[in-house]
């Protein structure tokens, strides 16, 4: 089984406004889920989701960010398995590059390894459309 999801997508928008849509508490829960977020080491993350959203909470804790890449652990309600979420951005001469990587979903138990890595690679590239929306609208946070 593939162990690493990998999305990339260029934005036409400049590296700091993408670096803050996906570091700052208050963007991230615009376009993605409600968000208890700070981009710095240790800090130990809540995402909250809707009912709406149809999906369950995830916490965890941030073990690097370093300007343009982000790196997080991810743990699913009601699971122990701890897998790794990496946003790496790279300034491009059209805008940003951004490079999105889900590892370890290999360590959840049996059969669910695979459901959870479907539902991630659909889920993350639903993400990133809505990230593109978001970064189109002209009010931001911060």
């Amino acid at each position: 089984m593939k162990d690493v999801i990998t999305k990339e997508c260029v934005f036409t928008h400049p590296i700091d406004k993408v670096w803050k849509a996906i570091s700052i508490a208050e963007e991230i829960s615009t376009w993605f889920i409600k968000a208890d977020f700070k981009a710095e080491k240790g800090y130990k993350y809540t995402f909250t989701s809707s009912e709406e959203q149809g999906c369950t909470n995830i916490t965890g804790e941030v073990k690097s960010a370093s300007p343009y890449t982000l790196i997080y652990t991810w743990i699913v309600e009601n699971t122990t398995t701890e897998t790794v979420v990496k946003w790496d951005l790279q300034e491009t001469e059209s805008g940003t590059m951004l490079r999105l990587e889900h590892s370890g979903i290999s360590g959840y138990p049996g059969d669910s390894a695979i459901a959870y890595f479907n539902n991630y690679d659909g889920g993350w590239n639903n993400c990133i459309k809505e990230l593109s929306s978001f970064l189109t609208k002209e009010v931001h946070a911060g």
